[in-house]
């Protein structure tokens, strides 16, 4: 075992691979060139532009699916993906063994894989766990190590090569037999189709599976045909009203109100929201609201923000339609409005991982936020944050983009003091998922904390009617509500490793103990 410049013992190695662990925040500067898919030859390819075979079966096939390969899916259909289940179910019909999943998240439809993880179908998986999927992680009953990345690190990976996709499977809603596709019309459109970008641009072999088949060119593109080997028309592909995230509907929770109200005024009064400011949040409850008390204090001064970075939903289309942002630009549609926005909207505008998050590339959208909004399962008392794992040891969410977000002006965690009466100030988080100095201030409904870091908050809100404390305050009130939890033990079997952002690791899950 290794220990990382953040104080977590990783191993030397994951999965037989060696491990770079995390050496701090912009230390670690890898030399050498990206990654470069294998050339493609014109002529080895319809001069008709028609890569349609009958089924998904004999698309894979004809790319060379077999034992041990990594095959790569997407989820813009969200908890409505059918693809992935389908994909598996042929894997398992063809005997195939020990395949490596990289989705870009998964979801608890995809219980569905359990068997094929049990079988040996499914070896591992590098990508999010959500739900049934992390549980099983968590007990130890997966074949490989878990990798999990966030969204903008599963891009880097490709990219930089540091593993290969010998099969991209991408839903689209619509395409046509050359491979041009979007997520934007037919009866499974989902928004958009940035996460299978890098997957179109480096894998090996390319399938687009479709349930909407257009005559060419299938416009706009979001997925271009030239990096697409075969097409598949299925007869559903997802179910929309399932792309869903969080409560769609802004929280009725006195406390969760409380927390939105305080982030809107603590952003107002350090100055933050003013004309031509930028800003992210969630899709959750609390997110919803603060985005409602944002647009209010906007309406109030008279002002507009320049950008919103989304997820997008109906609260941000109706801040879009109404003047009081400029642009959205938009990682991942988290409604149908947001779907039927971005078809009628200019201003409405689909991005990817690699635009607004990769972090070995030129620059990106997110250090460009004046203000961020994120949640977590639990901060520490030198504001380090988990997301994937609950203080049970359990890991039950993915990364998403939390931690590209991270790199923001401001970032506020809005999170309750106790949930199910369980503190959420630990002294040391679970697992660490980002390091406390780019986290700015945490929000809850018993008081606000400013990382000492930032003095210049300090500064502006000395003189504040704001409840501002310190993180040590709030934890002793919580556990005085609460009581001090008792520490969880876990086993020392390593079942999944934490990247950061630029590949390295910056901590591991552990097995939970049997009870």
């Amino acid at each position: 075992m290794i220990t990382n410049a953040a104080g977590r013992k990783v191993p030397d190695k994951i999965n037989g691979e060696a491990v770079i662990p995390y050496q701090g925040v912009g230390k670690y500067h890898p030399l050498g060139n990206k990654y470069n898919a294998r050339i493609s030859v014109a002529a080895n390819y319809p001069s008709d532009g028609n890569k349609q075979v009958s089924d998904l079966k004999s698309a894979l096939l004809r790319a060379g699916i077999k034992d041990g390969m990594t095959i790569s899916t997407h989820h813009h259909f969200r908890n409505g993906d059918l693809l992935a289940n389908q994909l598996f179910d042929v894997a398992k019909d063809l005997g195939i063994k020990d395949l490596i999943w990289f989705p870009s998240a998964s979801f608890p439809c995809h219980e569905h894989l359990i068997p094929y993880l049990e079988d040996g179908t499914i070896a591992g998986i590098e990508g999010s766990m959500n739900g049934p999927l992390g549980k099983f992680c968590s007990e130890g009953k997966m074949k490989r190590t878990a990798v999990l990345r966030s969204h903008g690190g599963r891009y880097q990976a490709i990219q930089d090569g540091e593993l290969t996709i010998d099969i991209a499977v991408i839903g689209a809603a619509s395409a046509d037999a050359f491979g041009n596709a979007n997520g934007l019309n037919g009866p499974s459109a989902s928004g958009l189709l940035g996460f299978a970008l890098a997957d179109s641009q480096y894998a090996d072999k390319v399938i687009v599976v479709t349930d909407h088949l257009v005559p060419f060119p299938c416009v706009p593109w979001q997925i271009q045909g030239n990096y697409v080997d075969f097409t598949v028309v299925l007869d559903k592909i997802g179910i929309p009203e399932k792309i869903v995230s969080g409560t769609t509907q802004i929280t009725k929770s006195p406390d969760r109100l409380l927390i939105a109200e305080l982030t809107a005024k603590f952003c107002d009064e350090a100055g933050i929201i003013k004309e031509g400011f930028s800003f992210q949040a969630g899709a959750g409850g609390t997110a919803l609201a603060i985005g409602d008390f944002f647009a209010q204090i906007m309406r109030r001064k008279g002002i507009k923000a320049r950008f919103a970075r989304g997820g997008s939903n109906q609260y941000l289309i109706n801040m879009l339609e109404e003047g009081l942002i400029d642009y959205v630009l938009d990682g991942q549609t988290f409604d149908l409005s947001g779907v039927e926005s971005m078809r009628k909207n200019e201003n409405h505008v689909w991005t990817s991982p690699f635009t607004s998050y990769n972090y070995h590339g030129k620059g990106n959208f997110a250090s460009m936020l004046d203000v961020v909004i994120l949640g977590a399962t639990e901060v520490d008392l030198n504001f380090n944050a988990n997301v994937v794992t609950h203080s049970d040891g359990y890991l039950l969410h993915g990364i998403g983009g939390w931690q590209n977000c991270l790199f923001g002006k401001t970032v506020i965690l809005p999170i309750p003091l106790f949930r199910n009466r369980i503190p959420i100030i630990r002294d040391r988080v679970t697992t660490l998922c980002g390091p406390g100095e780019l986290i700015d201030v945490i929000v809850t409904e018993r008081g606000i904390a400013i990382n000492p870091l930032r003095q210049d908050l300090i500064e502006k809100l000395q003189d504040s009617d704001l409840p501002i404390k310190s993180l040590g305050d709030l934890k002793q009130e919580a556990e005085e509500i609460c009581g001090v939890p008792e520490p969880v033990e876990l086993s020392d079997e390593i079942v999944a490793a934490i990247k950061w952002v630029d590949g390295t690791v910056i901590d591991v899950v552990y097995k939970v103990k049997e009870m």
